[in-house]
């Protein structure tokens, strides 16, 4: 039956709609909630210093909370929650929550909105900010009436964690949270037309299993699905009982252990070689829990094209949207992988693993000190000309993973920093790399590690950053701080947009356009002083400049008990190794 709030003489109580709101998180068992108040949501936020069980964080940017919602969700696998005042604090968060909804990640986010009679009238602070995040929402709420509270947030936890996973925005009018009510809290959700519930038929079962018995050259391509559907642990099963090797996107890194022999890595623009030759010349490709994004497929009508293709995804919206496929299969893919592993058999597929040890010997992940970086005014002003001093951003991400032994979580901004470290990390396990993969949102790193810290203190949580990134959220040092969460901060400096400066030099004759960082008045001088931010906003920091300085900074950072900031100086003229150029395949990957 429905519950209510009764007295202690057993009659039924009325309560505030702000206090109700805060009510409903807690039985939802909300233990964080990343919120930065304003205007409309001064009810709730009072209503917040009431409750015992949540921990209000205040970020210093509402685009900041939204990551940290996220990085938290990332983390844990629980729904982040974020909320911020209407107007400028709501679309602060749209970022953010496009981010979740790109890559899939559950996050109830709240806003304060007007009071109802100024809805449409353009109020002080008014936007519309349920219609706004319509494409990039799950599903919305304008709360007009104090009596739906109950009824909304737990329909709006319930769709944010089900089915695939995604942000759901809640609008609470700020008379709304004033009104009163005698509350009634649903004990179940019952939504017309959705039913998240899908399940693999047996004919489909036994179709797959039929298709894996007389392949010679499969390969399993797995996504964020099985990281969001907790599904790690059968795909390991299944890929070790039937020896099919594995490659994942990069939001499927960590679902299959990256030191394991039939891992093939990740694949796409800067997967692998033998990841993307394997998919190229596999006769069968199951496809678990991804949508065949263009950074994977490159030109689509070519990717695995002479491969049978299996899509099994939750979304039925994602089968034959990017890539046709010949055996479609809606469903949960952890049950789907339970139902294959009762009756999928072992293979032998001596050939085909021999030849993908043979891309492997040919092709391996690699660096190298270049004529470019030789030749860089990095090394004159900062190495004086010492080139065995070079700081390869490679060798830092390598240096780390020795020494956190590849079980740090490690959070991402966006750019060349991003794709070194899923290559040079070794994710071992789900839920370890929290990238923005999807949206690619400049800015994520910092406060989703800061949400993933939360989520996770047991961890060491790393954001590992570019210069550009880092800068985007860098007030998020004082949540840091203030709020005493000790994640670590590795910033790969190298005084420019890396990943837009590659493709300028690939595709655009070098030609810089607005991606220098420095100040250009002092180009021998590092602009702008992070260490002298960063202990502004009394965080200890330190710059290393030079090879041999790198581990014991490092190792100095990870002993530390608070955030930490480490700027390295690395070479802007190196680039990401392997690619594949956009709408190309891997016959056009450059490797050099």
């Amino acid at each position: 039956m429905p519950a209510t709030i009764e007295t202690a003489a057993g009659e039924r109580q009325f309560i505030r709609g702000a206090d109700l709101t805060i009510k409903c998180l807690e039985r939802e068992g909300v233990e964080v909630v990343f919120a930065y108040p304003g205007g409309s949501t001064l009810e709730l936020h009072q209503a917040f210093t009431r409750s015992r069980k949540i921990r209000v964080v205040l970020p210093r940017h509402e685009q900041g909370g939204a990551f940290a919602a996220v990085g938290y969700a990332r983390a844990s696998g629980k729904v982040g929650v974020c909320m911020a005042t209407s107007g400028p604090g709501a679309t602060n968060l749209i970022t953010g929550l496009a981010d979740a909804y790109m890559d899939s990640i559950p996050v109830v986010a709240i806003t304060g909105q007007v009071i109802r009679p100024m809805i449409g009238k353009s109020g002080f602070q008014e936007t519309d900010v349920y219609g706004m995040t319509l494409p990039i929402i799950k599903h919305s709420y304008l709360v007009m009436n104090v009596e739906d509270i109950p009824r909304v947030i737990k329909e709006a936890f319930h769709i944010a964690s089900t089915g695939r996973p995604g942000p759901v925005l809640i609008d609470i009018p700020k008379d709304v949270q004033q009104g009163s009510c005698v509350p009634v809290f649903p004990d179940k959700v019952m939504l017309r037309g959705y039913s998240p519930e899908k399940k693999i038929s047996e004919p489909a079962v036994r179709q797959i299993s039929a298709l894996i018995e007389k392949s010679k050259r499969p390969v399993i391509y797995c996504g964020g699905g099985i990281i969001s559907a907790n599904a790690s642990d059968e795909l390991c099963e299944f890929a070790i009982k039937t020896g099919i090797p594995v490659t994942t996107t990069l939001m499927g890194i960590g679902a299959f252990p990256q030191d394991h022999p039939l891992s093939l890595h990740w694949l796409g623009m800067h997967g692998t070689v033998y990841a993307n030759k394997a998919v190229d010349q596999c006769d069968l490709l199951l496809a678990l829990g991804v949508r065949f994004d263009d950074r994977v497929t490159g030109n689509a009508s070519e990717f695995a094209k002479n491969a049978t293709i299996v899509h099994i995804d939750i979304d039925p919206s994602e089968i034959n949207k990017n890539k046709p496929v010949h055996v479609p299969v809606v469903s949960d893919i952890k049950y789907a992988l339970h139902r294959l592993n009762k009756i999928v058999k072992a293979r032998k597929l001596g050939a085909w693993h021999k030849q993908i040890a043979k891309w492997k010997k040919q092709h391996p992940l690699r660096y190298k000190v270049t004529n470019e970086v030789l030749r860089s005014q990095y090394v004159r002003d900062f190495l004086g000309g010492n080139v065995n001093e070079i700081i390869m951003p490679q060798f830092v991400i390598e240096e780390l993973d020795r020494l956190t032994r590849h079980d740090a979580v490690v959070a991402t901004g966006v750019g060349q920093h991003q794709m070194w470290t899923a290559q040079y990390y070794l994710f071992k396990k789900p839920r370890m790399l929290l990238t923005s993969g999807g949206l690619g949102a400049m800015g994520h790193g910092l406060p989703a590690a800061i949400g993933a810290k939360l989520a996770r203190p047991d961890k060491q949580v790393i954001d590992i950053d570019g210069d550009g990134s880092f800068l985007m959220n860098i007030q998020e040092l004082a949540t840091a701080h203030i709020e005493r969460i000790p994640v670590k901060a590795v910033i790969l400096n190298n005084q420019h947009l890396g990943m837009v400066v590659q493709w300028e030099d690939r595709f655009y004759k070098g030609v810089r356009g607005n991606t220098y960082l420095g100040d250009p008045r002092h180009p021998h001088q590092l602009y702008p002083d992070f260490v002298a931010i960063a202990k502004g906003f009394n965080v200890p920091a330190e710059r290393v400049v030079r090879k041999s300085e790198v581990r014991p900074a490092l190792e100095r950072m990870l002993a530390s008990k608070e955030p930490y900031v480490l700027d390295i100086i690395t070479p802007y003229t190196e680039h990401v190794l392997p690619m594949i150029p956009s709408g190309k395949t891997v016959h056009e990957i450059i490797v050099e």
